[in-house]
């Protein structure tokens, strides 16, 4: 069976809610994805546990630490079983390669953010002097020089992203919604828009584990993916 497109994000520190929302989801529909809330909240515990569900795990602390701070705090996860997990690009090439190193010896993906995607702009400017497409594309430059298995980015700059880092790349893109909502994540799109677009998985959190049925929820935009 191939593996669901979709990763339901769990960012809750309410041990009680997060089961909840857990048991809730379908491993055949979605995996899992363990940010800095859950993990600061929970631990390692947390992560096993979905795991133990037949989830797989994208553990998406965004690390970005000296080189060998990266390499062993990636190989302390060697107890744990993860398929994808995140660093940040702007970490450097040195980072990166660590991080790389890292991941084989504990048999995980790792994917390179590039910009946040609740970054405008005027953000970009602020920051980096430098324009957010041209920012972008310049993260994505270095994670080719290293060979990375995949990245982190809007919907929105997809285009960018198969144009640099080729079709074979991962694409993972947060920041997918149904429908308009008033919220911190300024770069977003459907989910059916974002998979012809060339992401490989979608990260979606409050759309489907806020919603009055989390099952259906997940339900709908699956089937979103693949309706003509």
């Amino acid at each position: 069976m191939t593996d669901p497109r979709i990763i339901v994000a769990i960012d809750t520190f309410d041990l009680k809610k997060a089961n909840a929302i857990l048991d809730q989801l379908d491993p055949d529909l979605c995996m899992i994805k363990i940010g800095s809330i859950v993990f600061n909240a929970f631990g390692k515990s947390f992560l096993q546990h979905a795991s133990s569900q037949g989830f797989k795990i994208f553990l998406d602390l965004k690390l970005h630490d000296i080189p060998n701070t990266i390499h062993e705090t990636i190989s302390g996860f060697n107890d744990c079983k993860i398929d994808m997990l995140t660093v940040h690009l702007s970490g450097g090439e040195e980072m990166l390669k660590k991080a790389m190193l890292a991941g084989k010896s504990i048999n995980t993906k790792v994917i390179g953010v590039s910009m946040l995607t609740s970054l405008e702009e005027k953000d970009s400017l602020a920051l980096f002097d430098n324009k957010l497409e041209d920012q972008i594309s310049h993260l994505f430059k270095i994670a080719v020089k290293v060979k990375i298995d995949g990245i982190v980015c809007s919907p929105h700059e997809l285009k960018i992203a198969k144009t640099i880092l080729g079709s074979h790349s991962i694409k993972i893109t947060p920041g997918i919604r149904d429908i308009k909502v008033e919220d911190d994540q300024a770069r977003t799109m459907s989910a059916k828009e974002a998979i012809q677009g060339g992401s490989t998985f979608l990260v979606i959190g409050r759309p489907i584990t806020q919603a009055e049925n989390i099952s259906q929820a997940l339900q709908n935009f699956n089937n979103s993916i693949y309706e003509k």
